[in-house]
């Protein structure tokens, strides 16, 4: 039998981890949120206020579902006061050694029976597993970006996954009204492993002069109906980001069409990360974003 899922621990408050909490508090789970400060923790409780007000004045939620949601999030200063979780998020930095870290220093906080999740979008879940002292209880959970709007959840078993674990996390995801999809613990899964090559691809265009910033984003809008083009896209993601997958993706599969773009490499170096930083394929420091190139 799996554990039954009533309370959530989310460790990183930042852009996935915040919206994991947000839809994790609206769905009735008690929540308690970590991050490496007291600062950061503040700052992703105010990101889900202001996301759920917007939510309530779209009427997509009543005042005092925003009201109940925020009170069921508690700040979690230590590992310690995750204790008491029957599921804990990992919601940290794309990065291995960061991840591993962190579960070797969670484990002794927890429960012998709670479940330890992680958000990751690309490293191999059964490494991240065996970093745990419960590779048995350890799942991926891949949400998508921004968490409150997107419906998909990647689920993804290690070598270890036992079913009651998947079990119980496919039961918490229906919970949160979103859908499974289910993927083998192969580099980025399945969302990643198509749309990251399409992102560095349109780079490869840019890079080879085919066509502008402006022109390969309309193209993709107008002539693929995509939501938004890749290279607004990628600066929507993080370029640090775009490049970590693919990076996983060229030295997992060791196949040279995973090559990152030079030009994202270099943009990352530049420290042009795109929304977040104001500079990416575009300048968002006016009034509408700019093409930089």
């Amino acid at each position: 039998m799996g554990i039954e899922i009533k309370t959530v621990g989310v460790i990183g408050a930042g852009q996935m981890g915040n919206g994991i909490a947000h839809v994790c508090s609206l769905a009735g789970f008690a929540v308690r949120l970590h991050d490496i400060s007291e600062e950061r923790i503040k700052a992703g409780l105010a990101t889900i206020n202001g996301n759920m007000a917007r939510q309530v004045s779209k009427e997509a939620i009543t005042d005092a579902e925003r009201q109940a949601a925020l009170a069921q999030i508690v700040p979690a200063l230590t590992y310690d006061d995750l204790g008491g979780c029957d599921l804990v998020i990992e919601a940290a930095t794309e990065n291995e050694e960061v991840k591993r870290k962190i579960f070797t220093n969670l484990c002794p906080s927890l429960r012998p029976d709670a479940m330890i999740a992680t958000n990751t979008s690309s490293i191999s879940i059964t490494r991240l597993a065996a970093a745990t002292d419960r590779p048995e209880r350890f799942i991926g959970i891949h949400f998508m970006n921004p968490v409150p709007v997107m419906q998909l959840v990647e689920l993804i078993r290690g070598i270890a996954t036992e079913d009651p674990t998947y079990e119980s996390a496919k039961e918490f995801i229906g919970k949160l009204g979103k859908t499974v999809t289910v993927s083998e613990d192969f580099p980025a899964f399945i969302v990643n492993r198509i749309l990251l090559p399409m992102i560095n691809e349109a780079i490869y265009t840019l890079y080879e002069g085919v066509g502008s910033v402006d022109a390969i984003d309309t193209a993709m809008r107008l002539g693929a109906n995509h939501p938004m083009g890749p290279l607004q896209l990628a600066d929507f993601i993080g370029l640090d980001t775009c490049l970590s997958v693919m990076q996983v993706l060229h030295e997992g599969l060791a196949d040279s069409k995973y090559r990152p773009c030079p030009l994202l490499v270099k943009y990352v170096e530049a420290g042009w990360l795109g929304r977040k930083a104001k500079r990416g394929f575009y300048d968002y420091r006016g009034e509408k974003p700019v093409p930089t190139r």
